[in-house]
């Protein structure tokens, strides 16, 4: 518990430099090479984003990989630029997501012809030296919203700077502290501290499963909506409750629609087919008067045993 609130601590120090929101503050992700080609992001993994299984938690993958096929774009345009995410695929390789992490993202061009400009990229993610993921992504540039200003991303080096003093805090800063001291106490749901500081806990349904969650800024991209990785990872986690045990997740398909906004966002799967081998289930994310926020097909492997 105590490395876990250190570890908060800095993250709200790092958090009071514009430019990276909190989760990859607190996550540690760190960038260790930016150019308009090529782009690479570390992550060394704790119990801090361990998930039940030990491995690292499928929304911290999730995240990493964004920020990997994100920032090769970002690279490409001006500070003052932002990126609303369109689309992106993963595909797990099976191999174990444990050790250090990480994602080399290249740079695909822009999409001719369309009369906005988006960013195309491909990215890997690897564990321990293993190639986990494979991922592509499409951004749309944008302006910021009114009265927001864009920043560079700062690596969030955890060694780098002090963290702050409780007396120091700020309400909001207390809130996200109050969360994560919440998350280390309640074990009622599962054992995984990062999955309950999201609050993911999906429940089946008759032909698939549900999964209500509060919004916030533990979940908030730089402009305050939930950051594309962490959807993907509500998505998963909710399509993945759909089916029974001894089915692995294997790819993802997700489609950005609107941003993610509400106070409460819900994640709703539908399983479309279950075969011997494969199954396929739909997940519709809803947020702020019930917009739709995100679309995603995802696709499954049978293990082969029962775990």
């Amino acid at each position: 518990m105590t490395d876990i609130r250190h570890r908060t601590l800095t993250a709200l120090a790092l958090n009071r430099t514009p430019g990276f929101h909190f989760a990859g503050n607190f996550l540690g992700v760190t960038i260790r090479e930016r150019t308009p080609q090529r782009s690479r992001v570390n992550l060394t993994p704790g119990p801090f984003c361990a998930a039940r299984d030990g491995q690292v938690d499928l929304s911290v993958t999730a995240l990493l990989a964004d920020v990997a096929l994100a920032s090769v774009v970002r690279a490409n345009l001006s500070p003052a630029q932002r990126l609303a995410t369109v689309a992106l695929h993963l595909q797990f390789t099976g191999e174990r997501i444990a050790g250090r992490l990480e994602g080399t993202g290249d740079f695909e061009g822009f999409l001719s012809g369309a009369a906005g400009r988006q960013g195309l990229s491909r990215a890997t993610l690897h564990a321990n030296g293993h190639p986990v993921l494979h991922a592509s992504g499409t951004f749309m540039v944008l302006d910021p919203p009114p009265g927001v200003a864009m920043h560079p991303i700062v690596d969030a080096d955890h060694s780098a700077i002090e963290p702050l003093t409780e007396s120091a805090l700020t309400v909001p800063e207390r809130k996200l502290l109050a969360r994560v001291e919440a998350a280390l106490a309640n074990t009622t749901h599962d054992p995984s501290f990062i999955e309950r500081l999201w609050g993911y806990h999906p429940q089946p349904t008759a032909g698939g499963a549900v999964c209500v969650v509060a919004n916030g800024p533990h979940l908030g991209n730089r402009v305050g909506h939930m950051q594309g990785g962490l959807q993907i990872g509500l998505a998963a986690s909710t399509a993945n409750a759909a089916l029974p045990t001894g089915w692995m997740l294997s790819g993802i398909s997700a489609y950005f629609i609107s941003p993610g906004e509400g106070r409460t966002l819900r994640a709703a799967s539908r399983l479309v087919h279950r075969g011997r081998h494969t199954a396929v289930v739909r997940t519709v994310i809803t947020g702020k008067q019930r917009r739709r926020i995100l679309e995603v097909i995802s696709t499954h492997a049978w293990r082969g045993h029962r775990e």
